[in-house]
Formats: structure tokens, sequence, C-alpha cells
């Protein structure tokens, strides 16, 4: 897949959002320019040098791999003001995908790794999340991940009263080890007992957030 790149200055761009405090930005004196990819282009693959971390400051990322038979697997998604890009060794295991259109910041990664506490913060944060990523497949019905998965959605994006799915229903499906017509089937289920509104097919509103939430408690 070809990559399309360019790098953008900050007048070139619309304001991004604000960095959270756990921003990489405040462990650097010198931010690299934004790097823009368009969507579908691939940032990074398997055994490509990991030699940098990635910050978002705006779209989204799609982490994956592909099965020994073909399938897809979606490891992660990053929103903006989220970083990526650890990894144990020298080389990525996983691809890197944007999503939608992207703008990352890229990260040196120190030649000796030790990490600072800021960028450490975030590779334990990463950590957290993927563990909550297994319990979610791990529960029992298609109805508690894709509760789960919405409710998770809404609070990275900051518990708004609704919020954009940047993702795909397929990238949703290979996320939560399902099929895409069970994750429509379900968002159908859901939108007709009024948990929540699907203001357009990206846009979702949780009407009752605690009943939602009672899925996969």
């Amino acid at each position: 897949m070809q990559t399309s790149t360019a790098f953008v200055t900050e007048k070139e761009l619309a304001p991004a959002r604000p960095m959270a405090l756990h921003s990489p930005s405040a462990g650097f004196a010198r931010p690299q320019p934004i790097i823009t990819f368009n969507a579908g282009a691939e940032i990074y693959a398997p055994g490509d040098k990991a030699t940098s971390y990635y910050h978002v400051e705006f779209g989204a990322v799609r982490i994956h791999r592909l099965l020994s038979d073909g399938r897809r697997q979606v490891i992660a998604f990053h929103l903006a003001g989220e970083t990526f890009g650890f990894e144990a060794d020298r080389t990525h295991s996983f691809f890197a995908e944007a999503i939608t259109q992207a703008g990352l910041r890229t990260i040196a990664r120190p030649a000796n790794d030790e990490a600072s506490p800021e960028m450490l913060s975030l590779a334990l944060r990463g950590m957290m999340r993927a563990q909550e990523h297994i319990m979610m497949i791990g529960r029992q019905t298609a109805v508690e991940r894709i509760a789960g998965f919405l409710l998770d959605m809404a609070e990275r994006q900051g518990g708004l009263e609704h919020f954009d799915l940047p993702m795909t229903r397929l990238d949703i499906a290979d996320y939560l080890g399902l099929t895409i017509e069970t994750v429509s089937r379900v968002f159908a289920k859901l939108r007709a007992s009024g948990l929540i509104k699907l203001r357009s097919i990206r846009c979702v509103e949780i009407s009752k957030h605690e009943a939602l939430g009672s899925l996969c408690a």
C-alpha cells in the first residue's frame, strides 16, 4: 500500500484537540512537526524498525495483525490525544494504519531505552487498555462486548453526550471477535431498545448510560 504523507506547519491545520495532562509534549522541548497520513495509509508494518513513538494530534489509527489463515485481528484503536508505537523490541510486531486522515507527531525512542516518567506512564496506560480489551472480548455475549466498547469510546472522547466512531463496523467486528452482521444486528437492537441513538452511521448518542453499563457489568 502506498503511503501519502506530508509535513505541515501548525498554521496550515485547524487547531488540534487540546492535549491532556499526560501528553508527551510536556517531556520534550522541541516537538516534531505533524505528519499527515491519508485514510488507509500504512504508518508502519511488522519488521519495521521501532525508532519512534507516535502521538495522535487528530484523526484515528488502528493497530492490527494478519492471522495465518488470512483473517485480520484488530488489536487497538488510537484517537486524538493518545500515544502508540511502544514495543518490547527494536522492531514493530503489528501493522499501524490511519483509519481517517490522521496527523501524528513522532517522538524519538531513546537509544538506551531509558523512558521518561511521562513515556513510562503512557506505556503503562497502553498495557492497561490492552488488558481491558482482553476482558472485553472475553465477555460471553455480543451485546456485552459492544456495550462495553461504546462506553469505552465515549469515555475516551471526553464523556460527551454523543461521539463519533471513526472506525467501520468491520473494524469493530475484527476488534471484538465478531462478524460484521452481528455488530450491525446488536447496534440495531440497542437502538430499538432506546439505549442508544444513531445520529448518523458514525455518530452515536448514549441515551441511557446506566442501562447500557448494566449490560456489561
